[in-house]
C-alpha cells in the first residue's frame, strides 16, 4: 500500500519540529497506521529501554576506568538481592546491606567535603556510557577548589536515597550520586546527578538538587559538570540544598 503523508506533514509544519525533539511526531502514515519503518523503530526503542532496566554494572570495567582519578574505590551493595526484587522493592534499594555499611564504618578515611557515589539505578548502561566522561571534567574542578573528596563508591542495585547513607557514613558534608535514570523510548542511557547537603538517612526528595538527562544528545558533559560544580560550591557555601538552593548559574544546554 502506498504511504500517504499527513497534509500538515507535507506542508512541513510538523516535520520541521523533528529537529528540536526526539519525540515521535510527523511520522507519516500508511493507510490508517504508521509506516512499517516507524513501527519497527518503536519496537526497537522499547527493547533498548527494557534491556537498560535489566542491565548490570561491570565492577571490574568501571573500577578500571575510575583509577585515573587516583582516589580509593569501594564497591558496595544495597539490600537488594536480585534485579526482580529491585523493581518490586524500591525501599530496599535505598539502604546498604549490613556488610557494606560495616565496611564504610570501618574505613579510616577522614571527614570530607564531597562523597561521590555511582549506582546503576534503572540503567547501568548510563553509568558505563557517561559517568567517567562527566567525572573527568568534574573531579579536576573540585580538586582545583581545594575540596576534600571521599573515596569513590560504586553501589550495585541502588536508588537515589542510598547516596544519603553513603555520604553520612563517610562523614561527608555533601553527597553527589550519579545514577542511571528511568529509560525512555528515546533515551535508554540517560544519567542523573543528585546533590544533598549534610546527607543523612531518611531524607526525601526536597532535600536534593537534580541535574538530569546527562548524555551527548541531552545535557552535554561540559554543561552538566559546570552545573553540578556550581550547585556543589553554592551548597557548601550556603549550607543548604534542595528546595532552598536554585540553579542560578545561567548555563543552558
Amino acid at each position: 500500500m502506498k504511504e500517504l503523508s499527513h497534509p500538515e506533514d507535507a506542508a512541513g509544519q510538523w516535520k520541521s519540529l523533528r529537529s528540536f525533539t526526539d519525540a515521535r511526531i510527523a511520522l507519516g502514515r500508511t493507510g490508517n497506521s504508521v509506516p512499517l519503518k516507524e513501527s519497527l523503530h518503536f519496537k526497537l526503542a522499547h527493547a533498548h529501554a527494557r534491556d537498560a532496566v535489566y542491565s548490570t554494572l561491570s565492577l571490574s570495567e568501571l573500577t578500571k576506568s575510575l583509577t585515573k582519578f587516583n582516589l580509593p574505590i569501594t564497591p558496595l551493595q544495597s539490600q537488594i538481592n536480585s534485579r526482580q526484587e529491585y523493581l518490586q522493592r524500591p525501599d530496599l534499594g535505598k539502604r546498604l546491606n549490613k556488610s557494606s555499611a560495616d565496611q564504610l564504618t570501618s574505613l579510616s578515611s577522614p571527614a570530607s567535603d564531597v562523597a561521590i557515589i555511582l549506582t546503576d539505578g534503572l540503567s547501568a548502561k548510563a553509568i558505563h556510557d557517561h559517568a567517567f566522561h562527566l567525572l573527568d571534567l568534574l573531579i579536576p574542578q573540585l580538586q582545583s577548589s581545594k575540596l576534600q573528596l571521599a573515596p569513590l563508591t560504586i553501589v550495585e542495585q541502588g536508588r537515589v536515597a542510598i547516596g544519603d547513607e553513603v555520604g553520612f557514613l563517610l562523614q561527608a558534608k555533601l553527597s553527589l550520586i550519579l545514577i542511571g535514570e528511568r529509560p525512555g523510548l528515546s533515551s535508554p542511557n540517560s544519567l542523573g546527578a543528585y546533590i544533598t547537603y549534610h546527607p543523612a538517612i531518611g531524607l526525601t526528595d526536597e532535600s536534593r538538587n537534580c541535574v538530569s538527562n546527562i548524555r551527548p544528545e541531552g545535557l552535554s558533559y561540559s554543561v552538566a559538570s559546570q552545573k553540578i560544580f556550581y550547585l556543589i560550591s553554592e551548597s557548601l557555601r550556603r549550607k543548604v540544598a534542595g528546595v532552598h538552593l536554585k540553579d542560578e548559574s545561567g548555563l543552558i544546554s
